[in-house]
């Protein structure tokens, strides 16, 4: 179970008027700093919100768990709204903030390697994450990089636990998730980090956050958007070692160095940069993922899936 961070800037002006506010997430990693930061940081407690963090149960919906108003806030992916449009559904949720403009997902390798190249993973066996974005962006940066998915000998070890256990058991020979995992690997001497999935296709829509409409038009949006800009741009500003210390409690098994590194890694890659809105152009570029992989039938409007952010 992940620890209940308090809210380090409570004070006494929200003491007796605090708003319970749920977010979530779909995994959990330093990739969602800018979410982490504003509960542990305090960014969401100095705009008078009490905050829960919870990280996707199995087998459970986040549309129905938004509309059902168990969930306030969710991280999730414009992606999330197509498979909705695809069976001629409205979503029950729009997107309305920018959390990552760029694929978090980093490759590391069992051995050292003195020049990555991509046709390395060809024929070799990668454990990575497998379906939906994850997988869809994995495949493009492969086809973007001449090598075809089909190619690797593609291990599906489970959720990042598993993962992680997997490949310190000596399965694979290159490891796909998010940070800080592949930066714990690489503390403990059984990885090196070699590659990012970012850095080959660039800025893209990749997480977002998401509500209810209803919420989106109610007097909570636009504080909470407050506290998470700054938050947002205080992860991206930051020494790394400032944010990691924030962040530790959320990560107890993952070592200090390993999250200052991570955090870095992606401050370098521009993931939290730019504004909190989604951009036009971001959104196109996800579009055209998610159709290399055939995972859509046609282009879906940006106006069906994304707002602007509250004001």
């Amino acid at each position: 179970m992940l620890p209940v961070v308090p809210n380090r800037s409570l004070t006494l002006k929200f003491l007796f008027s605090m708003t319970a506010l749920n977010l979530m997430v779909y995994r959990h990693s330093a990739f969602y700093s800018p979410i982490l930061s504003a509960i542990a940081g305090g960014f969401l407690a100095h705009e008078g919100f009490e905050a829960t963090y919870t990280v996707m149960p199995p087998r459970r919906n986040v549309g129905e768990m938004i509309a059902s108003g168990e969930i306030h806030v969710s991280q999730t992916a414009v992606s999330g709204s197509w498979a909705y449009l695809e069976k001629g559904e409205k979503p029950p949720f729009m997107h309305f903030g920018q959390i990552n403009q760029r694929d978090g997902f980093l490759i590391a390798a069992r051995w050292p390697v003195a020049a990555f190249r991509w046709e390395n993973l060809a024929a070799s066996r990668v454990i990575f994450v497998h379906g939906g974005q994850p997988q869809a962006m994995l495949n493009y940066a492969l086809h973007r990089s001449g090598v075809n998915i089909a190619d690797l000998k593609g291990i599906d070890a489970g959720d990042t636990g598993q993962m992680m256990a997997a490949f310190r058991a000596g399965q694979g020979d290159y490891f796909h998730e998010q940070a800080p995992y592949p930066q714990q690997l690489e503390h403990e001497g059984v990885a090196r980090v070699v590659a990012s999935i970012g850095e080959v296709i660039g800025p893209v829509a990749f997480s977002s956050l998401a509500a209810s409409p209803a919420w989106l038009a109610g007097a909570d949006a636009p504080r909470f958007m407050r506290a998470y800009r700054k938050s947002r741009e205080w992860v991206n500003s930051a020494p790394p070692d400032k944010v990691a210390t924030v962040e530790q409690p959320f990560f107890p098994d993952i070592r200090r160095e390993a999250l200052i590194a991570a955090i870095a890694r992606y401050q370098r890659l521009g993931c939290w940069a730019g504004g909190a809105g989604i951009d036009r152009a971001h959104y196109e570029t996800a579009l055209d993922v998610f159709a290399h992989s055939r995972l859509i039938s046609r282009r879906h409007p940006y106006d069906q899936v994304v707002a602007p952010p509250p004001l």
